[in-house]
């Protein structure tokens, strides 16, 4: 039987290709995105060259009653899950002063790129420990896409980068609740990432990259990304539940 995983937001981007690299690895592999199915199915067919299966479940992941449907629809398809990418999160619609933000923003990037995995996180976390009881070969990991911006301030998005923050805390919180059934809970932190979130900025990251704002003068990409969660969910950093791993080029090393 083949192992299974989720991943939130796994139709773009980061997502897109952490779902393609699952795929090609030999995992099941159920994806979501606020997009309709029939917007998406290019995306799918493209995943399911690889064999395995591919389903897509529509929703919000900041929304109560899509997350529980989300959970349904995989232990409908799959019976079973191995690992939960929490990939799925927003920028403020407008990158504004901190004295001019607003709290319709603030609560929307909170609503999905906190609140939201955090529950998410505990329907899968106790599907996970029901199947760890069950099974004791059950292999179960937990992999967060957070962000620079956890700890190197944008000003002109407080709300995002307080929402980094705080997701940094949730990865901890929950690599800590299921140390005892040997489920490890790592996030990953990317840097500067080409992707659609960051295209209405690229001229002014393209500027700060060739200026020296990474170690490595490059933009990084999905699939450095990608490279990072396969290294986790392939067991090769068995002991090191509740760690950070940079994938940003050397960009968080303070320099003089």
């Amino acid at each position: 039987m083949r192992p299974a995983a989720f991943v939130t937001g796994g139709s773009r981007g980061i997502g897109y290709a952490v779902s393609k690299m699952l795929c090609e690895n030999g995992y099941d592999v159920g994806i979501n995105g606020v997009r309709d199915e029939s917007d998406v199915r290019d995306i799918l067919d493209d995943l399911r060259v690889s064999g395995t299966r591919v389903i897509y479940s529509q929703g919000d992941v900041g929304d109560s009653s899509k997350r529980q449907q989300i959970v349904e629809e995989l232990k409908g398809a799959f019976g079973r899950l191995n690992v939960l990418v929490n990939n799925a999160g927003v920028a403020p619609k407008e990158r504004l002063d901190p004295l001019e933000a607003t709290e319709e923003s603030y609560d929307r990037v909170m609503r999905i790129n906190l609140k939201g995995p955090y529950f998410l996180t505990q329907s899968v976390a106790n599907w996970m420990v029901q199947q760890k009881k069950a099974d004791d070969t059950f292999r179960g990991t937990i992999i967060n896409i957070g962000s620079i911006s956890a700890t190197i301030v944008s000003a002109n998005r407080g709300e995002y980068c307080i929402s980094k923050a705080g997701f940094a805390m949730h990865s901890k919180i929950w690599a800590v609740r299921l140390g005892e059934f040997d489920i490890p809970v790592y996030e990953i932190r990317p840097g500067i990432i080409k992707t659609d979130m960051t295209s209405n900025v690229q001229g002014k990251y393209d500027k700060l990259i060739a200026e020296g704002l990474n170690v490595q003068p490059r933009w990084g990409y999905p699939e450095d990304v990608a490279k990072a969660v396969h290294a986790l969910v392939d067991g090769n950093f068995p002991f090191s539940t509740g760690d950070v791993f940079m994938v940003d080029g050397g960009l968080s090393i303070q320099r003089l």
